[in-house]
């Protein structure tokens, strides 16, 4: 998400939505559209369908119906109804109709799937797929869209565990081999101000460390309602168990890990850190952390000191700093400073862009004129992975490493996708779940 100053970068998903109504998404590039099942009967349409239907997955498909092409929504799938008809009366909303988008979408009740194989039936009938269920779905409904010859727009992050980066790094090479384009919602990598930072990054020499921030107040909690399975509440409460979000360090933080991997050009090889919870200490608040402080080290010998806490009432910073051998890169001020502070680069903030729509813009535009673009899913596999390396740091209490970690086989994933399937963790007699204890909690590797 982009970042301006301390006060607003914690907002600023906010601040993008009021400029398109919805929650802004990702976007997906393509080189050659199918011919067939072209609902709208246009050679020229684009046809999409939208894997998960919560906020974020509407706001993607904002996003890619208000791009220039001929763009049509053509299906629609989530494993719970109510989340589908909600989003579907949220893009066709009269006081939503910025670009005319209704006049872009043709779901009929026969392309509106639930449940657990929603996806499997959505996906054969576009040419680019929106993924944006929980994160812990992500492995397998992309290397669903990839063996169907799709292009995807998928969020972040791309896993839950090392297993599912595996599992979507070979399928990134499927993707390759075929030549379809995939965009990860990561959109700083498409953000004006980031872009110029990182064009002149050498400006301060060799990155020697760098500091990340997610801190804020946190995000919704939903509780527990009469006649819920586990499975049911879990997943409507997703972002509370580790199987299905990763933890915030994951599904949050990892925005500002990726910018430190991006303009280092490289990977941590392992990392040591500590967490806890302070604040999360309810019943609904499943088993993940409200705080984590992660020391990563590359390759090279430097270090990325990364910290994200959701408590209430605390300092809220999002941002990055870089800091080189001749100077220092301030992300959220947009800035290059040298020597005893002296500007070399200020990015006019006027000329700053909505990158959850530049992503959409130029996904849609590179797939109108057939061509292969964009291979995003191997930056954001690794992103994801520094993140869980991440994790698994502050659960453990342990140094881990990153070959031992991705190669480990660790999966969180439940043995069987139902609603009235245990999921991988599961409450004790008074409903609250095993927390991580650093020292205590063991991988096994």
């Amino acid at each position: 998400m982009s970042t301006e100053n301390s006060n607003n970068l914690a907002a600023s998903r906010r601040r993008f939505v009021k400029q398109s109504t919805w929650l802004a998404g990702g976007l997906l590039a393509a080189p050659l559209l199918s011919k067939a099942n072209y609902f709208s009967g246009a050679d020229d349409t684009i046809k999409v369908a939208l894997i998960g239907c919560g906020g974020r997955g509407t706001g993607a498909a904002m996003q890619a119906l208000l791009t220039k092409q001929n763009v049509k929504l053509v299906a629609m799938a989530d494993a719970f109804r109510d989340n589908l008809d909600r989003s579907y009366k949220r893009l066709t909303s009269s006081q939503n109709n910025e670009g005319n988008i209704k006049d872009r979408i043709d779901v009929p009740e026969e392309r509106k799937f639930s449940g657990f194989d929603a996806y499997q039936k959505a996906i054969p009938l576009a040419d680019v797929v929106i993924l944006a269920t929980p994160p812990g779905f992500r492995p397998i409904h992309f290397e669903e869209a990839i063996k169907q010859g799709k292009h995807v727009f998928m969020e972040k992050p791309v896993a839950t565990d090392p297993a599912g980066v595996k599992r979507v790094l070979d399928a990134a090479e499927v993707a390759k081999q075929k030549k379809l384009n995939v965009v990860v919602g990561l959109q700083r990598h498409y953000q004006n101000s980031y872009r110029e930072l990182f064009k002149r990054k050498n400006l301060i020499g060799d990155i020697t460390s760098a500091q990340a921030w997610w801190n804020n107040d946190g995000v919704w909690v939903r509780q527990r309602q009469n006649g819920q399975t586990e499975m049911e509440y879990q997943m409507r409460n997703w972002y509370y168990f580790v199987w299905l979000c990763g933890d915030h360090i994951c599904e949050q933080h990892i925005h500002n890990i990726d910018v430190v991997n991006w303009f280092k050009e490289s990977y941590p090889v392992k990392a040591q850190g500590m967490g806890g919870r302070q604040v999360r200490k309810g019943k609904d608040n499943g088993e993940i952390f409200d705080h984590h402080y992660v020391e990563f080290v590359y390759a090279d010998g430097s270090v990325l000191n990364s910290q994200c806490r959701h408590i209430p009432g605390t300092m809220s910073k999002v941002d990055e700093l870089l800091i080189g051998t001749k100077g220092i890169i301030q992300c959220g001020e947009a800035n290059i400073l040298g020597p005893k502070g002296k500007l070399l680069f200020q990015f006019d903030k006027q000329t700053e862009n909505n990158p959850y729509q530049t992503e959409h813009d130029e996904l849609f535009a590179a797939i109108a004129k057939g061509e292969y673009k964009f291979a995003d899913t191997e930056m954001g596999a690794k992103s994801t992975m520094t993140s869980i390396l991440g994790r698994m740091a502050t659960y453990t209490g342990q140094v881990v490493e990153w070959d031992k970690a991705l190669n480990s086989g660790l999966n969180l994933q439940p043995k069987s996708y139902d609603f009235n399937a245990a999921p991988p963790i599961l409450p004790n007699d008074d409903g609250f779940y095993t927390i991580p204890i650093p020292g205590v909690t063991k991988y096994g590797f």
